[in-house]
């Protein structure tokens, strides 16, 4: 404990301080999902919310994705504050009629008469053995409807700040946490009031040279990229991104505007994806770019569930440093 009241939480304990804090601050907010109370508190995640309010306020559903955001809707309509737990963001797919059809609209639909404010809450899993079926990082799917907010925290700040401010928005939200344990295990201050993150991105470290764009886990990655850079002479700008929609770009087309270079880093597949919009975007907006905008993602292939080839797959801190010394 320090004197400004901030310890040292993991991601996953932060997250989990924001569950047990909302559920302390409104009694409209209740948990909803597949093995919800489980005694493990999945992962840890939920344990302490179910410590203390159990299964009044924690309710555990069959497995039936649709059927329980559907519930889950019906719920944020008559003024409850639901979050729905879905263990993987893959089977979130089985739900898009109800997430997409239902919530991101009825707001538009209804004249503003209906808000729906329901927190999806999942996780992109990334480790050997996970397979094709386990290892998605849908964001872009999600994040390409209008309607619903969609946010990937990259730190245990923002892992507590970004899930309450999903929790206390009257639209849906989508929070996807990274549960690699480089990023889920890692600790930092966090403080201990309450807060929320500001619906935008931010500057992580100031910079001239270039601009990268990270989502997620990659600005660990990023980070550490920009230690071996900053030794030979380079200063990037990194930006965390944090929200993918609503997308925070005229912070990103003013960085580019000062580097010239722009460089995106997303944890989803490159056609259609994250990276392709924020390029997309930045090359409508900004008119002094110095070298192509490049970006890094994973292989348009299926995730393999071979340990030996999985850690080919993501993008790493020596692909960041590769791909900046090429563009500089």
């Amino acid at each position: 404990m320090t004197e400004n009241n901030e310890r040292f939480l993991s991601y996953k304990e932060a997250a989990a301080e924001a569950l047990l804090m909302a559920m302390e601050k409104d009694e409209k907010v209740f948990l909803i999902g597949e093995g919800a109370d489980n005694i493990e508190g999945i992962g840890g995640h939920i344990l302490p919310a179910i410590k203390k309010f159990g299964p009044s306020r924690i309710i555990d559903a069959p497995i039936s994705e649709n059927g329980i955001t559907g519930f889950a809707i019906g719920a944020a309509l008559d003024g409850m504050r639901p979050v729905l737990l879905h263990h993987r963001n893959d089977f979130m797919l089985l739900a898009m009629d109800q997430m997409m059809n239902q919530a991101a609209v009825l707001r538009y639909a209804s004249g503003g008469r209906h808000r729906i404010p329901l927190t999806i809450l999942s996780l992109v899993a990334r480790r050997p053995g996970e397979g094709v079926q386990h290892s998605h990082s849908l964001q872009s799917i999600f994040a390409h409807f209008p309607g619903i907010k969609v946010g990937m925290p990259a730190c245990a700040v923002d892992a507590k700040g970004m899930l309450l401010s999903a929790i206390f928005s009257d639209d849906p939200t989508i929070i996807l946490e990274h549960r690699h344990p480089t990023l889920y295990d890692k600790k930092e201050y966090v403080p201990k009031q309450y807060y929320e993150t500001p619906f935008n991105s931010k500057i992580v470290t100031l910079g001239q040279d270039i601009t990268i764009v990270t989502v997620s886990i990659n600005l660990l990655n990023a980070l550490g990229a920009w230690r071996e850079l900053i030794a030979d002479g380079i200063f990037p700008e990194i930006i965390d991104l944090r929200w993918l929609r609503p997308l925070d770009i005229g912070l990103i087309v003013r960085s580019v505007q000062k580097t010239g270079r722009l460089l995106v880093v997303d944890t989803g597949w490159k056609m259609y994806g994250v990276s392709s919009e924020i390029i997309a975007q930045v090359c409508e907006n900004a008119y002094n770019l110095k070298f192509p905008p490049r970006r890094i993602t994973i292989p348009d292939a299926p995730c393999p569930a071979s340990q030996f080839l999985e850690k080919y797959y993501h993008p790493s801190a020596q692909d960041i440093v590769k791909t900046v010394r090429e563009m500089l």
